[in-house]
């Protein structure tokens, strides 16, 4: 079974996704400024907000630059990239990104029973912990220090660790009794795992079926052979972002008249349906980055910014030694409290 491409791995199959459209049959030495500019108009046109573009456009010269580290490519055509600028505010007309909100506690609750067992335990480990999306899809029982009454999860990859920062979670009792059952012989296998939520909900199928157990098809026996997506054997953060989707409209069902066409439907009357529908969705369909958001919002009221600061992951160049070792310690006994 193939495993799901990791979040930046995605997003560099994003960014190529317009750039293999519009220059696919283009020779690499013709790619130039003026190239690069086109696909970010294009992507101004498919409605990715400015920021989003600006990290899109540098990824592509990303990939140019290691085509010339290869020495696939002359130098030349990086460093000529190099000189486009990245969008300013208010420049071409473009989108801005709306900021990341906190989600009331009352959609997080919502969903808990429209979702599957790994992906419940996830979004509420990542309310008590405030960990990234990403923090929390590679959890593996190897990077767990349980031997204390703290645990202490070290990820192997996280957002700041090219600045050289290491990050350290720490997992109160609350965040223990969810994840002990998660727990692995194989410590180095994923402890929330698609795969695994898919089995159980076949097997959920299979038990409330009204055929006599002794007949029809085993569970996922009669599944199709081939998949457009199967379930890979951890979440990354695009199908963890999925999946609480899916949950969200389970949920709270989005109105049958904005889900569906009616069959007269005029050019007018669809240009507002669709309107009206997506202002639903931004109003019903949060993503994990806002669990991480509320988490963050209840800890500073709670406990001030400092302790937040360090429970978060987040690094600051005039934060001293000493000043970091206060949080620290204060952190551990937030989390042994809390979480």
């Amino acid at each position: 079974m193939h495993s799901q491409p990791s979040g930046e791995a995605e997003n560099f199959r994003q960014a190529l996704r317009p750039l293999r459209r519009l220059y696919g049959n283009t020779l690499v030495e013709k790619f130039g400024p003026k190239a690069l500019k086109g696909l970010r108009f294009e992507m101004n046109r498919m409605g990715w907000a400015r920021t989003y573009i600006n990290r899109q456009i540098d990824r592509i010269k990303q990939v140019f630059k290691w085509g010339v580290a290869e020495e696939l490519l002359p130098p030349s055509i990086y460093h000529g990239l190099l000189a486009v600028a990245g969008l300013r505010k208010g420049e071409a007309d473009t989108r801005e990104s709306e900021p990341v909100k906190p989600v009331p506690i009352d959609y997080v609750n919502g969903i808990l029973a429209h979702v599957s067992r790994p992906a419940k335990s996830m979004i509420e480990i990542q309310l008590l912990t405030g960990m990234r999306p990403g923090e929390i899809c590679m959890m593996r029982s190897c990077n767990i220090d349980t031997t204390g009454k703290l645990w202490l999860y070290t990820p192997t990859k996280h957002k700041t660790e090219h600045h050289g920062h290491t990050r350290q979670i720490y997992l109160g009792p609350k965040a223990q009794e969810i994840i002990r059952p998660f727990l692995k012989m194989d410590t180095k296998s994923y402890l929330f795992s698609p795969a695994e939520a898919e089995r159980e909900r076949r097997e959920q199928l299979h038990a409330a079926r009204k055929t006599p157990m002794n007949q029809g098809n085993k569970p996922g026996s009669n599944r199709a052979r081939q998949r457009d997506r199967a379930p890979g054997e951890h979440y990354d953060e695009a199908s963890y972002r999925r999946a609480i989707s899916r949950g969200c409209q389970k949920a709270f069902s989005m109105p049958a008249d904005l889900a569906k066409a009616p069959k007269d439907e005029t050019p007018e009357h669809k240009k507002t349906r669709l309107a009206s529908a997506r202002k639903w969705r931004a109003d019903h369909i949060w993503h994990p980055n806002q669990l991480r958001h509320t988490a963050a919002t209840d800890l500073r009221k709670t406990y001030g910014l400092e302790a937040a600061q360090v429970i978060l992951g987040h690094k600051t160049l005039s934060v001293t030694q000493i000043y970091a070792e206060k949080n620290v310690e204060a952190a551990q006994r937030i989390m042994a409290a809390v979480g």
